[in-house]
């Protein structure tokens, strides 16, 4: 299933995809209203209904005619791993961690998947990265490598942004990536029983058209299970938790010369049963 939050000029609402349309799931299930966080802790109460649901009911909306937005949008966590992909890793001229590198990214950075990212007035060298995300959907530590799966909500498209200056002038890549507008995540989140494989995935990222990043999730260095299992050692992972698992090789920053994005740019991130999100280029305003 494809479960999205959006808005329209009913408010703002869960909801499951149909064909082209979107079912409304507050008028059945009234305690989710927009959130997707409490959606994700009653899961177990109304997954099973929901097929039926879906089958017997007709779209409430069009896709076309509501705005989607970030599937939640106010993660209790969002982490990310870096250096996950090997030719990413050959083309910033590092050498393969021994082990996981992680980071957070503010749960302000969070945007909607076609909403504009702001281009910040304090640096010139905003990158992109496109990656797939996970989303936790269940309270969780200490899970096993072979127990993760059953701690997965669902999978979305997602763009760490970076800006790149102020992530690699420290150690700590903390305030790189935390920018207003600098985590968009969608369209919606796709539950695993459409993702058979999370590590069978294409993923692409295109600027202005131009296919920059084109890579498979199978090429993780770290796939998705090893990321759960070793984050649940160090702290509670939570229903509606934001993993980033990586990026692949073609950031602007390993180009000769780095190629910032600039305003007006459009920059479009794809994974293959998932979808796509995309988002212009906007600079701040002051």
């Amino acid at each position: 299933m494809k479960l999205v939050r959006y808005a329209d000029n009913g408010g703002t609402s869960l909801g499951v995809v149909k064909n082209d349309g979107v079912i409304e799931l507050g008028k059945h299930w009234p305690a989710v209203r927009d959130d997707m966080i409490a959606l994700i802790k009653m899961w177990p109460d109304i997954a099973s209904a929901l097929p039926m649901l879906v089958a017997d009911s007709a779209p409430d909306a069009a896709l076309a005619d509501v705005r989607l937005l970030a599937p939640v949008d106010r993660p209790g966590k969002i982490l990310a791993i870096g250096l996950n992909y090997a030719d990413h890793i050959r083309e910033t001229g590092q050498q393969t961690p021994p082990h996981q590198i992680w980071f957070t990214k503010a749960v302000t950075s969070i945007n909607a998947p076609f909403d504009p990212v702001q281009l910040p007035a304090a640096s010139e060298q905003v990158d992109y990265e496109a990656e797939l995300v996970v989303i936790i959907g269940q309270r969780c530590k200490h899970i096993a490598k072979e127990r993760a799966p059953e701690v997965i909500f669902g999978y979305c498209a997602g763009n760490d942004v970076s800006v790149r200056d102020w992530q690699l002038r420290t150690s700590q890549w903390v305030l790189g990536k935390s920018f207003d507008t600098h985590a968009p995540i969608g369209p919606w989140i796709v539950t695993p029983d459409e993702i058979v494989d999370p590590h069978a995935l294409n993923i692409r990222c295109l600027v202005n058209g131009e296919l920059r990043q084109n890579s498979n999730t199978r090429h993780l260095i770290f796939n998705v299970f090893d990321q759960i299992a070793h984050l649940s050692n160090a702290m509670t992972l939570e229903p509606g938790d934001a993993i980033f698992t990586g990026t692949p090789g073609g950031v602007g920053l390993a180009m000769n010369p780095p190629r910032w994005l600039k305003a007006g740019d459009k920059v479009r991130v794809e994974i293959d049963r998932i979808g796509a999100i995309e988002a212009v280029m906007r600079a701040e305003a002051l």
